[in-house]
């Protein structure tokens, strides 16, 4: 649709109302319906949306050691823009209109999709079109989130028992669901290019289709909450959790990215008179990830809960290693043809924020080619015991202070965001450290 044809099937929609959102630093949605009137007013002008948006984390708790926002600022509206690329219909919602929003004027620095369109702009005043995809895994239970409180998050009821990854069999105990995913999702502006099973009691993989970054990360974004709003009509909980259970994989969100020529016609990682098929562009922004990701790594591992998939032997990756098709390193490198040559960060969970998380795999990917890094080579065999180039951080705190402290982290996207984002890590680590867990109950309650 133009806009004038999207204005009109605002107008004309029965409910009378829109909907509108914008992630916070966690990648949350916050949104509200709101009129058409008031819609179209914010065409002309702003939507506010209340500072604190931003100056809380994902349980509302509003931080005490933030510089952006808190009781010092009053918390007051910021101006946000409605982005009328993004409209959707809500297929499960009536076909309510659905829009994306992100700040505008000062304040923007917070915003997550606006960082990420700042790397963009970076992207292409060199040359390139960023094309960017991204595939999740996740674990859905028979619950609500009432019962959920009622058993305290123990002793859930998985969607499907035992460990069955691939399985037609299993995707046939709860087809509804299975075809309302792919089926709501596509109506949705979510193309699914792959829907399986993976290793693990209820736990699925989606693989969506690749586009321009941009749209890449809106659909992302969207299929997250899309997939628990779906889950809540089949009486199904689905969660995104890096790692809900020590005894079983964890959940990757691995993001596939390619540069491609400005009228996108030509990949430029893909180079077929080298022996790997790998440009000299795809081999610099390999070494920049490889240079960068342990500087900026609480984008793309941004919850304590994180650090508890990167672990030796759980299909995620703890050594700064690349090699070609090996799933063992933390950038695995396709070059496949010239339509499909890539790049897949590994390292990235399913609980991240694709607009942060793609910003991170694009600017330090960028920053190797403006350097003309030189890659180190490639790992043979398993990428867990090579040590060689050294490991990632082994938590969120050592993580957080690595980027508190990095100058590249402040090149790559500024002061205000770096020392804000990194205030939000600290805040996350702070509220980790003052819990007492089961695990200590049960080492030390008796025997100490």
């Amino acid at each position: 649709m133009n806009e004038k044809q999207i204005i009109d099937y605002v107008k004309n929609h029965p409910s009378g109302k829109v909907k509108i959102a914008l992630t916070d630093i966690d990648g949350v949605l916050r949104g509200k319906y709101i009129s058409v009137d008031k819609f179209l007013s914010g065409l002309d002008g702003h939507i506010g949306f209340c500072e604190v948006v931003f100056g809380w984390d994902s349980n509302d708790l509003a931080y005490d050691n933030a510089t952006f926002s808190g009781w010092h600022t009053g918390y007051p509206d910021r101006t946000a823009r409605i982005d009328l690329s993004t409209f959707r219909k809500i297929p499960w919602e009536n076909e309510v209109p659905f829009f994306l929003c992100e700040l505008t004027g000062e304040a923007n620095y917070v915003c997550p999709r606006s960082v990420l369109k700042k790397v963009i702009e970076e992207a292409k005043a060199l040359g390139f079109n960023p094309y960017f995809s991204q595939e999740f895994e996740w674990f859905n239970f028979e619950e609500t989130p009432h019962s959920l409180q009622e058993k305290k998050f123990i002793g859930l009821k998985p969607l499907t028992p035992g460990m069955f990854g691939y399985s037609i069999l299993r995707s046939t105990y709860r087809n509804d669901f299975f075809t309302d995913l792919f089926e709501l999702l596509k109506k949705f502006d979510i193309p699914v290019e792959g829907l399986h099973t993976e290793t693990g009691p209820g736990v699925l993989e989606v693989a969506i289709a690749y586009s321009d970054i941009l749209e890449s990360a809106d659909r992302a974004v969207l299929f997250k909450t899309s997939v628990k709003e779906i889950a809540y009509k089949h009486g199904i909980m689905a969660t995104f959790m890096a790692k809900w259970s020590e005894t079983l994989p964890g959940c990757g969100g691995h993001i596939h990215q390619s540069l491609w020529d400005k009228k996108s016609k030509h990949n430029l990682f893909f180079d077929d008179s080298d022996k790997q098929k790998m440009s000299a562009t795809f081999k610099s922004y390999i070494a920049g990830q490889l240079h960068c990701l342990p500087q900026i790594l609480p984008l793309i591992a941004p919850t304590v809960n994180s650090f508890k998939r990167l672990v030796p032997g759980a299909w995620a990756p703890t050594t700064l290693t690349w090699a070609v098709d090996n799933r063992t390193v933390a950038l695995r490198a396709l070059p496949l043809g010239s339509k499909s040559a890539r790049l897949e960060t590994r390292i990235v969970g399913s609980d991240v924020n694709p607009y942060l998380a793609m910003a991170a795999c694009l600017a330090s990917g960028l920053y190797g080619i403006k350097n003309n890094l030189k890659l180190q080579p490639a790992t043979k065999g398993n990428g867990y015991l090579d040590l060689s180039h050294g490991v990632l951080p082994a938590n969120l705190d050592t993580a957080t202070q690595a980027m508190k402290n990095s100058k590249i982290a402040k090149e790559l996207f500024g002061n205000q965001f770096v020392e804000h984002f990194v205030q939000t890590r600290e805040w996350e680590w702070k509220q980790y450290i003052k819990v007492v867990t089961d695990w200590e109950v049960k080492r030390y309650f008796e025997i100490i």
